[in-house]
């Protein structure tokens, strides 16, 4: 007996049912795969008896997947206060779930197997998907912070099925995107009648076949629709609900009609997780930010999220319009369109103020050891990613506590600011010269080898010599230290930023000892010095 359908979408093309939708999905080369570290922690955490020692295990196979979860777990994504260092720490500190977590996100965000030319624009998905994911963990932390990370992934995923049938079957599902553009809410509805199953469908049957569990597999084919599901697990319902709000929630954020989601979601957030005003208000106060922080912590890089206040406002001067005539439109326009610059200037200007005092050093006006750390990580990730060289420099204003005791701490303060001065005439402009803290300062020189840092040192400790502090009509001499470590040497396994520091922390310790106002460099075998 033939079980298909015709359906008229396909210009006459047969049209199979899900069941055997699937089996076709199923059977394409093209079908994306869980990769082999995702599919192995999927399988062992699926086991009572799994030990976190297993867990690292399996994550280590994979350097460049470690050190994207060590990045995240050391960001403001989850704000300890102490650095990780290594994946078995991040397990113990994370926990499972949360390991687990990245490992499935970052394999996600991977999966590019679109076909060239395809009408499926995978980038756009990819930060489509993130958003959804970190408005559902946002919204989950109000009921429960332990299992914000577990709907982050089914958040993530709640659209693989998109994913899946545009890679296993690219041609016709162009011709669902066409048919759907512009109207994206129809769009299960059309991939059922020209497919034969949506994607929620496809996507729920693919988890399944990667052995995920269910808490992830039933959101990803109810969170249309969270009356769907008449199951007993309330935390599953939960998830349910939390991701069909997110989507709500990315609607106020992104569509065209901002205002309906937004009446809708704080009416369904009420009524089907029971959140209070409070919560729902600072849920949508901290919607946009919580999305940026998603996107730098996951590496991608999307145009700032705007408030959603802001884009209610846009959206009702709109509304406000559409009821005049065509010179009071103009007026309108006119002045609402000087109204929102005089507020993007405005933000604009808070925001680079607010920025600066964030990363700068308020006495010298070079940067302070906050975003030196943040320039640290970026900068080694950097250079290990395209093989180049990088070096780090300590330097310490020497017999400093002499000008507080002697002259007080306003001379001190002078002699801080006037050498940092000195520094940054004498380095190049992607160089990047921090405060370390008190008298000590940081520069981070990328595409430098060691050796090339210890002449730059040298000239620096040669143009703080040679410099004239003079305050007040008093002159006072000053020299000072430098310790140099460098990341890719002839003889040493890459560091981590942290021992990249030390290395340069004891360079210098040997610079002071060896009588101060000199470079030391170094080496995995032997340190060295240049004297003046």
């Amino acid at each position: 007996m033939n079980n298909m359908h015709t359906g008229n979408a396909l210009a006459g093309e047969p049209v199979p049912n899900r069941e055997e939708l699937l089996q076709q999905v199923l059977a394409s080369d093209d079908l994306p795969t869980l990769p082999t570290v995702a599919s192995k922690l999927v399988s062992l955490t699926s086991r009572e008896e799994t030990t976190l020692a297993e867990v690292a295990a399996v994550v280590s196979q994979d350097v460049a997947l470690c050190t994207k979860i060590l990045k995240v777990a050391n960001s403001a994504f989850y704000s300890f206060p102490q650095q990780i260092g290594s994946i078995s720490q991040a397990i113990s500190m994370l926990g499972t779930n949360a390991v687990q977590s990245l490992v499935l996100s970052f394999s996600f965000m991977s999966m590019n197997k679109i076909a060239p030319g395809s009408h499926f624009d995978f980038d756009k998905f990819i930060e489509r998907s993130l958003i959804h994911a970190s408005m559902a963990k946002l919204i989950m932390q109000k009921l429960s912070r332990e299992d914000a990370e577990e709907v982050f992934v089914a958040g993530l995923l709640q659209n693989l099925g998109e994913l899946v049938l545009a890679c296993a079957l690219p041609e016709r599902y162009d011709r669902v995107l066409e048919a759907v553009a512009g109207d994206p809410e129809n769009t299960c509805a059309v991939e059922a009648s020209m497919l034969g199953a949506d994607h929620c469908f496809i996507g729920y049957e693919i988890a399944k076949h990667w052995n995920f569990p269910t808490i992830i597999t039933l959101p990803i084919l109810q969170h249309h629709d969270p009356r769907e599901y008449v199951g007993e697990d309330e935390k599953t319902g939960q998830y349910i609900r939390a991701i069909y709000l997110s989507n709500l929630l990315v609607n106020v954020l992104c569509s065209e009609t901002p205002e309906l989601f937004h009446a809708r979601f704080q009416e369904e957030a009420e009524k089907l997780l029971g959140l209070s005003r409070s919560d729902i208000q600072s849920i949508l106060e901290t919607a946009h930010t919580e999305v940026d922080e998603a996107a730098a912590n996951f590496g991608l890089e999307m145009e700032n999220t705007r408030p959603v206040q802001e884009i209610l406002q846009e959206a009702n001067i709109r509304l406000s319009v559409l009821n005049l005539d065509y010179e009071q439109v103009n007026k309108q326009l006119i002045r609402a369109k000087i109204d929102l610059e005089n507020l993007t200037r405005e933000l604009r200007e808070k925001n680079d103020i607010l920025k600066q005092m964030a990363d700068m050093d308020g006495l010298t006006g070079v940067y302070n050891n906050r975003f030196f750390q943040q320039a640290l990580d970026k900068e080694m990730s950097r250079a290990i990613r395209q093989g180049e060289p990088m070096a780090l420099v300590l330097a310490d204003i020497d017999h400093f506590k002499r000008f507080n005791d002697d002259h007080g701490h306003l001379v001190g303060d002078f002699v801080i600011a006037e050498f940092c001065r000195v520094l940054t005439a004498h380095i190049r402009e992607y160089d990047t010269l921090a405060r370390y803290g008190g008298e000590e300062f940081v520069i981070v020189l990328p595409q430098t080898t060691r050796e090339q840092a210890i002449i730059v040192a040298e000239k620096l400790r040669r143009a703080v010599e040679k410099a004239a502090f003079i305050d007040k009509g008093e002159s006072y001499s000053v020299t000072a230290s430098f310790g140099v470590a460098a990341l890719v040497g002839t003889d040493e396994v890459i560091p981590a930023n942290q021992e990249l520091i030390k290395m340069a922390d004891e360079a210098l310790y040997d610079a002071k000892g060896k009588g101060r106002n000199r470079v030391a460099a170094y080496g995995s075998k032997k340190k060295w010095f240049t004297r003046k």
